[in-house]
């Protein structure tokens, strides 16, 4: 008797990839949403180091000092004389106004002296120098 072995096609295998997809777009959201995506505005200073610093929630005004020892109020360029009425504009009765400094690192003390003077005389009931944390 002749048996005609008819061959059986082989069995595929096939990789599920919904659930690969799922997982790929849950750590594309995790990453997404863990990300710091705060824009600091303004002039590029590198701050000072300190230990002990704790982060600020009330709504400043910001003076820049960079390297060139130019001052900025905003991202405005404005001297050490003109500084004192733009703040006072600023500050108006607000006796509570915080004013932050971010002075470059290469800054002499000196100026950033001069200009927290400045924003004293101006009326500025809280002064920070900004750090940043090393």
């Amino acid at each position: 008797m002749l048996v005609h072995y008819k061959p059986r096609p082989r069995p595929t295998v096939y990789i599920p990839l919904t659930p690969i997809i799922d997982i790929v777009f849950l750590l594309l959201i995790y990453f997404l949403l863990t990300t710091n995506f705060m824009v600091e505005e303004g002039i590029k200073v590198k701050l000072p180091r300190a230990e002990a610093t704790a982060p600020q929630t009330q709504k400043e005004i910001t003076v820049y000092i960079d390297k060139e020892e130019k001052i900025f109020l905003g991202s405005e360029d404005v001297s050490l004389a003109t500084l004192f009425h733009r703040l006072r504009e600023k500050i108006g009765d607000n006796q509570d106004k915080l004013v932050v400094i971010k002075a470059d690192r290469e800054v002499t003390v000196d100026k950033a002296v001069k200009v927290m003077d400045v924003a004293k005389t101006a009326g500025a009931g809280k002064l920070v120098l900004a750090t940043e944390k090393p």
